[in-house]
């Protein structure tokens, strides 16, 4: 979904994120990048951490705490390996907020059978309640990381 100028936060020069941030609870780190955004989720499993990276993407597009969780939409991601999971679910949920509006602030995930399920909650973009941030226009490849000994990802936003 692509904000005009005018719809963007006047408070915040876009983008002004001072590294490292944590967010959101703890949820997610802003790590320093000098074009895009990079962020590293932690959790207690990998699912957590791919929850909290999803969280992430939609916390710096709007402010993901103002978002209602009263719908949800499925993600299944065909198997392969855990960056390839992480990245197609994270492309998968930008393409449905670019094509529906969706905005999420809830994610269940659960691998299975060397593939992903996603079930994200959340409520169609309403700006007069959520407040523009950031148009995070893809997921990268660059710099993704996924740490199953910490465990944490690493995901850089192309903005």
């Amino acid at each position: 979904m692509h904000f005009p100028t005018s719809l963007r936060n006047p408070q915040r020069p876009q983008p002004f994120y001072p590294a490292p941030l944590v967010c959101a609870s703890m949820k997610y780190q802003l790590l320093e990048h000098t074009a895009d955004l990079l962020i590293r989720a932690s959790g207690s499993t990998l699912e957590e951490c791919f929850a909290n990276a999803a969280y992430a993407m939609f916390d710096l597009v709007v402010d993901a705490s103002a978002v209602r969780q009263v719908e949800e939409r499925r993600i299944e991601v065909e198997p392969g390996d855990k960056e390839e999971l992480l990245f197609e679910m994270l492309s998968e949920l930008l393409y449905i907020h670019d094509v529906e509006g969706m905005v999420f602030s809830g994610f269940e995930i659960a691998f299975v059978d060397g593939g992903l399920r996603c079930l994200a909650k959340g409520e169609k973009l309403d700006i007069g309640r959520h407040l523009p941030r950031t148009e995070i226009k893809a997921v990268t490849y660059h710099m993704l990381r996924v740490d199953q000994e910490e465990p944490s990802v690493t995901v850089l936003f192309d903005i």
